[in-house]
């Protein structure tokens, strides 16, 4: 790794990145034995990808692939992986990411590296605001960067806004790593206790989740009710757990940065084409220095636009714009991304849910909301705990339940539709 690789020239950059590329094929062609039987099967030799435009020579991989076919990424023998993260597939299934300690290393390094992109330093004290266990990534990822960046950390977690505000008068944090919708219910209790968040130790937070922007990388309704009351700085990031990586605005907040040391990107759209700059398209990225589970030409999902031109803050790799869309009815609720198969795995597991219907929608404030209709048998406060008990379990988030008689939800279908369906968006 190269530091500051991203304020140097665009040819340094291209050739380093194609060197990290061979090297990243060859891994694979050895290792993997989901690659192995991609490249037989189209004949791709990796020594044949000579320059970074020659990726559009190679297949690429989907959700559904790596969903379906999980543990054929794996490229290490089992003894050599030091953690097991997962995240939530399209098939409900619970998607095991694998780590060695070299890729604990990365994620550490890629998160110091971007926490210092949004003007993190040594000596900083972050109040992280989310889970650290559950087999989730990005908690590990941001403890260990900010410890490698040489700044403390105050481990909370995912609590109520009274637990949170004291833990901020008590250690004094400069900085929160949260979902800022959460952000509304801290001054929500500030406002109805009367503190003073503005006197506070805290000056930026680092948003997790939920975008804070609009298209044209302005403060989108989110962020200005946040900061109508909270005068503090916010950061935006984009990350998914497959590429063990994040995108992390700076100062000047123009689209997230890309770290090249880490991950080649591409924008494609729905043939495979690269779009050019300012395109919206499907966010397909190829990891770098992964050990256990690296990915090839992998399609995220997200639809996003990148911009090349270079930043105020003298990085000179692309920005990616605020996640535009989702295919495949993607979901980002609470920080955690979910697809409606998921939610209906954890349903079908209460038996005394007769029928349901999940909606899906977005808030005045751009986020996404899902308001699960329920009918069903026995006792509703008994049944209302097994839900919550499953929807926890098998998503990590409790959305928001309604219980309702048949004919109510019976009402909520389309006469036309010849399945009875359980997902509607609004």
């Amino acid at each position: 790794m190269i530091p500051d690789i991203e304020k140097k020239a665009l040819n340094e950059i291209s050739i380093y990145q194609m060197e990290r590329l061979k090297e990243a094929l060859q891994y694979l062609s050895q290792n993997s034995p989901f690659y192995k039987e991609l490249f037989a099967n189209h004949n791709i030799a990796p020594n044949s990808i000579n320059s970074l435009s020659d990726l559009q020579k190679l297949p690429t991989t989907s959700k559904e692939d790596f969903s379906k076919r999980n543990l054929h990424f794996l490229c290490v023998n089992k003894t050599e992986i030091a953690d097991y993260c997962t995240t939530s597939g399209t098939t409900g299934d619970a998607v095991t990411i694998a780590l060695t300690a070299k890729d604990i290393e990365r994620l550490a390094y890629n998160e110091a590296i971007s926490f210092a992109c949004a003007d993190g330093k040594a000596g900083d004290v972050y109040q992280l605001m989310l889970t650290l266990d559950r087999h989730f990534m990005a908690g590990m990822a941001y403890y260990a960067g900010i410890h490698k960046l040489g700044a403390s950390t105050v481990r909370v977690g995912p609590g109520p806004p009274q637990m949170q505000i004291e833990n901020i008068l008590r250690f004094q944090p400069t900085t929160l790593v949260a979902i800022p919708s959460f952000l509304l219910k801290l001054i929500e209790y500030a406002e109805a206790n009367g503190i003073d968040l503005n006197s506070s130790s805290v000056k930026s937070a680092v948003c997790i989740g939920e975008s804070i922007r609009d298209s044209s990388f302005g403060n989108n309704a989110l962020s200005e009710r946040i900061q109508a009351k909270w005068n503090i700085k916010l950061y935006s990031t984009y990350a998914s757990s497959e590429m063990q990586t994040a995108f992390t605005e700076c100062v000047h907040g123009n689209g997230g940065h890309h770290h090249p040391e880490l991950l080649i990107v591409e924008i494609l759209d729905d043939e495979g084409t690269q779009l050019k700059a300012g395109e919206y398209g499907e966010v397909t990225i190829t990891s770098l220095g992964v050990e256990g589970m690296p990915l090839l030409r992998y399609r995220t999902g997200d639809i996003c636009a990148y911009y090349d031109e270079p930043c105020a803050c003298g990085r000179n790799t692309i920005r990616l714009s605020p996640v535009s869309g989702r295919k495949n009815q993607m979901i980002k609720y609470k920080g955690t991304t979910i697809y409606p198969p998921a939610i209906q795995d954890a349903l079908s597991t209460v038996r005394e849910i007769q029928d349901y219907i999940i909606e899906i929608s977005q808030s005045d404030i751009g986020t996404d909301e899902i308001l699960i209709h329920v009918c069903q048998n026995g006792n509703h406060d008994a049944t209302e705990q097994k839900i919550k008990a499953a929807l926890q379990s098998k998503i990590r988030v409790i959305p928001s339940l309604n219980f309702v008689s048949t004919t109510v939800i019976q009402g909520m279908r389309p006469a036309s539709s010849r399945k009875p369906l359980s997902v509607i968006f609004k």
